[in-house]
This record gives structure tokens, C-alpha cells and sequence, in this order.
């Protein structure tokens, strides 16, 4: 599995794996438009204005992907997901792991932090056996009904 930054050639893959709008949205939050036409998803996953990482196999399909910037003055991940195939087996684990050493390199020694859907209890547990915890999202003009805003100084074993 190699790690490296997003060929947006991958993106007909990347959209496979949110065959509905609760999929879509889960991953890539409420703005994100469904139905979506392959313009429409690369505007809104934004992969031409952040840094956008992936694990693609030897083979070249598409493993995972995420994304990694700077919010609220913390290195923020972004739709980070896994292929539908390929979950349970360490690539979230192994993508974080990734996008935490190239956020610290670009934006320096800085709490993580990411945002995922109540409901979205597979995510919930691999962030909190990273070390993520939840606070409060520290700006009260962004919405975030439904959402847990975490954040951690480092990623634990696991």
C-alpha cells in the first residue's frame, strides 16, 4: 500500500463509494451536492484547493483517502474515508497515521483535529482508540448539529 498525494484521475473511483446522499453526506458533509455529476463532486470535495492524500495499492486502485489543512488553528482532517472492500483491516489507521506526519511537517507541531457524524459509529470508535476526544467546536458560528468535533495532541497506538 502506498501513500501519496490524491490523483484526481482516481476521483471515478472515489465517487463509487457513495452510491446515495446519506453516504455522500456523512462522508463529505451537508454541503456536499447529490445527485452529483464528476465536476460537481471534484468542486465539492475540493480536491484542486486542499491537500488531498490517498493509499492506492500496488495494483493502482484506490485504498483511502483524506485531507489535510489547517482550522481553527489545528491540523484538521477532511472526508477521510476508506473503500468499501477494504474497511476493518488498518488503512483508516494507516491513513491517519500518514496525513498526521505531513500536517505536522507543513504546519508545525499542532493538535489534530476532524469532525465526524454522531451516528457514524465505525469512525467514532477509530478515532477515539487513536486518542481523539470531544470538545467543543471552538467557533459558534459554524453549524455543526449532528457532528462531534475531536481533537488530539498525537495518535495513540492502535
Amino acid at each position: 500500500m502506498n501513500f501519496r498525494r490524491f490523483d484526481p484521475a482516481l476521483l471515478p473511483e472515489l465517487m463509487a463509494w457513495f452510491p446515495d446522499a446519506i453516504t455522500l453526506r456523512t462522508w463529505g458533509g451537508p454541503a456536499f451536492r447529490h445527485p452529483f455529476t464528476p465536476e460537481s463532486f471534484r468542486e465539492d470535495a475540493k480536491v484542486d484547493e486542499i491537500d488531498s492524500w490517498s493509499l492506492v495499492g500496488d495494483d493502482g486502485a484506490l485504498a483511502a483517502f483524506g485531507q489535510c489543512y489547517l482550522r481553527v488553528g489545528r491540523c484538521h482532517f477532511g472526508r477521510v474515508a476508506v473503500a468499501p472492500g477494504a474497511r476493518g483491516g488498518g488503512l483508516g489507521t494507516r491513513l491517519l497515521r500518514e496525513m498526521a506526519r505531513e500536517g505536522h511537517a507543513k504546519f508545525g507541531d499542532r493538535e489534530l483535529s476532524l469532525f465526524v457524524y454522531r451516528d457514524n459509529e465505525a469512525a467514532h470508535r477509530l478515532y477515539r482508540r487513536l486518542g481523539f476526544v470531544e470538545v467543543e467546536y471552538p467557533d459558534r458560528d459554524t453549524p455543526t448539529e449532528g457532528m462531534r468535533y475531536m481533537i488530539a495532541t498525537g495518535l495513540a497506538d492502535g
